[in-house]
């Protein structure tokens, strides 16, 4: 069997799967955020449960529209906290303690490797990062697992991804993701696993391999999933709350392709309007200009991804025609480049520092796009009108091209940032 399948297999209490099996399995963690979790919260009153199934297998965490914007907002997260008293939910993350979900739960050890996860999200695939099998669902079903803490799948076929070589020095996690979703499409993996394997995953960090996760769905995935290495084990050595479990694919396991790709040919790549998929090396880009740059979101917001784009940009201006606006995605995160100075290099380079929230990314707040406006964000999608007015545009890129971009106010590799 492949990791997806021994997880899925061991959590079905059953001793083989085998793609297209439908299984009920136990879950580990049960997740939503303030968008998906009033509705959520709604099916739960009205089936009449009365408890939940574990209050500390449970997280609640604010952040797409938070701190509040507005009314609606309020009263979202305000039943949020309600539902969290009443059912004494351990993981309700306030305000000051609250993080992007997907960059939180990994950072406070409540999700590890092994895990059989969901979450009113799409993004919840992030965890494959750590080596779970995590996925989306809707608030229904959330609804029901919160209950009972089961749920069904299907068991999904797999697709192995070996990235061969080391990546060059401006290459992560999110060129690396971006360039396989060009070559396949967003529906190249369609209710599929996205395994990642290779030298070039050996040497990638455990942030860049949840930024990898945190994509596959855009590719149209079921989940993405890495080994569990050292690199994992040590990570979550101070901060796992439970004990972490290691898969790994058999010599014989079946995957319905092998896709190669050769790390170190990859250039920096940026996702151009209005398809995440729509991908082409900076270099192939000519001259765009941009009005905003957004760094942060579950994607890139985590700690490597700030020292890279403030390492770029340290001593450097943003340009004057350019708003950039830096997000770390957790308050611990913030605490930490506030203590390595990475803050103080964005305020003053001219940037906008904010507390942590999804905001922008899907159009919220803390960055509305106007008509006609072009962004470069480090986000995960880039869909008409994503970031604001259907008329403006969005392309994704990593850290180190977002802050580059920065300080010429055109798309823009950080090479190209050699002696300014």
């Amino acid at each position: 069997m492949t990791i997806t399948e021994k997880i899925l297999a061991q959590h079905a209490g059953k001793n083989k799967v085998t793609p297209g099996d439908l299984i009920t399995a136990k879950l580990d963690f049960v997740l939503a955020n303030d968008i998906t979790a009033p509705p959520a919260i709604a099916e739960f009153e009205k089936i009449g449960a009365k408890k939940v199934f574990d209050p500390a297998r449970i997280a609640l965490v604010p952040d797409h529209f938070t701190p509040n914007k507005d009314i609606k907002s309020a009263e979202q997260v305000k039943l949020m906290r309600e539902f969290a008293a009443k059912y004494g939910i351990v993981n309700f993350f306030e305000i000051g303690k609250m993080g992007v979900e997907h960059a939180l739960l990994p950072e406070q050890g409540l999700v590890v490797p092994g895990d059989c996860i969901i979450g009113a999200d799409s993004h919840t695939c992030t965890y494959g990062g750590i080596g779970a099998f995590a996925t989306g669902v809707g608030s229904t079903d959330m609804a029901a697992a919160m209950i009972t803490g089961e749920t069904w799948f299907k068991v999904p076929p797999s697709i192995k991804v070996v990235y061969h070589g080391k990546p060059g020095k401006w290459i992560s996690g999110k060129d690396m993701i971006l360039h396989l979703i060009g070559q396949i499409g967003v529906d190249g993996a369609l209710y599929k696993s996205l395994e990642f394997c290779g030298e070039g995953i050996e040497n990638l960090s455990i942030e860049g391999r949840l930024t990898m996760a945190n994509m596959v769905i855009e590719a149209g995935s079921k989940n993405g999933i890495f080994v569990a290495d050292k690199k994992t084990l040590d990570y979550y050595k101070a901060r796992a709350k439970r004990e972490p479990r290691v898969y790994t694919s058999d010599t014989g396991a079946e995957y319905e392709r092998i896709i190669d790709i050769d790390t170190s040919a990859l250039e920096p790549t940026v996702a151009c309007p209005d398809l995440p998929s729509n991908t082409k090396p900076v270099s192939r880009l000519g001259e765009i200009k941009v009005d905003q740059v957004v760094l942060g979101s579950c994607t890139n917001g985590r700690i490597e991804d700030l020292r890279i784009a403030a390492a770029i940009i340290k001593n450097k201006q943003v340009s004057p025609d350019v708003r950039f606006i830096v997000i770390p995605a957790t308050q611990q995160i913030y605490l930490q480049a506030m203590h390595e100075g990475l803050i103080e290099t964005f305020i003053k380079a001219g940037a906008a520092v904010s507390t942590p929230t999804c905001g922008p990314c899907l159009g919220g707040h803390m960055g509305i796009l106007a008509e006609g406006e072009v962004a470069v964000a480090t986000t995960n999608r880039n869909f008409t009108g994503r970031m604001g007015h259907i008329k403006s545009q969005v392309y994704l890129a990593s850290p180190a091209v977002a802050a580059a971009t920065a300080v010429t106010g055109y798309i823009s590799s950080p090479e190209s940032l050699n002696g300014r």
